[in-house]
C-alpha cells in the first residue's frame, strides 16, 4: 500500500480529529496531495488539497473555516486536521496523490489510499 491513510473513528459533534496519510514508493515532494471524501450512494467530493510545496492549499466551502490541510516531507505524511465537526462531515475519508505536472486545484488525482471512515454524531 502506497498510501496509508489513519485517523478515523466516531467523534461528537463539535469535536476534533487528526486523520493521516503515510505516503511512500515516490518522492514525495513531486506529488500534490488531497483529501476526498464519500458517502454511501454519493460521488467523492473533493475536499482539500495542497500543493508538491505545500504553498497552495484548497479547501471545499464545505470545510473552510473548520478543516486544515498540511503535509511534512520529512515524515512523507499529509495531514487533515478536522474541528467543530459536523454529523455531515461522516463519510470514508481517502488520500491521494497526483503528479506535480498537473494543477492541484482539479480532481483528477489518480493514486488512491484505502479510506478511513469517520463518525459524527449529533
Amino acid at each position: 500500500v502506497q498510501l496509508q491513510a489513519s485517523g478515523g473513528g466516531l467523534v461528537q459533534a463539535g469535536g476534533s480529529l487528526r486523520l493521516s496519510c503515510r505516503a511512500s514508493g515516490r518522492t514525495f515532494g513531486n506529488y500534490h496531495m488531497g483529501w476526498f471524501r464519500q458517502t454511501p450512494g454519493n460521488e467523492r467530493e473533493f475536499v482539500a488539497a495542497i500543493s508538491r510545496n505545500g504553498v497552495g492549499i484548497y479547501l471545499a466551502d464545505s470545510v473552510k473555516g473548520r478543516f486544515t490541510i498540511s503535509r511534512d516531507s520529512a515524515k512523507n505524511t499529509l495531514y487533515l486536521q478536522m474541528n467543530s465537526l459536523r454529523p455531515e462531515d461522516t463519510a470514508v475519508y481517502y488520500c491521494a496523490r497526483k503528479y506535480y505536472s498537473g494543477s492541484y486545484l482539479t480532481p483528477d488525482y489518480n493514486d488512491w489510499g484505502q479510506g478511513t471512515l469517520v463518525t459524527v454524531s449529533s
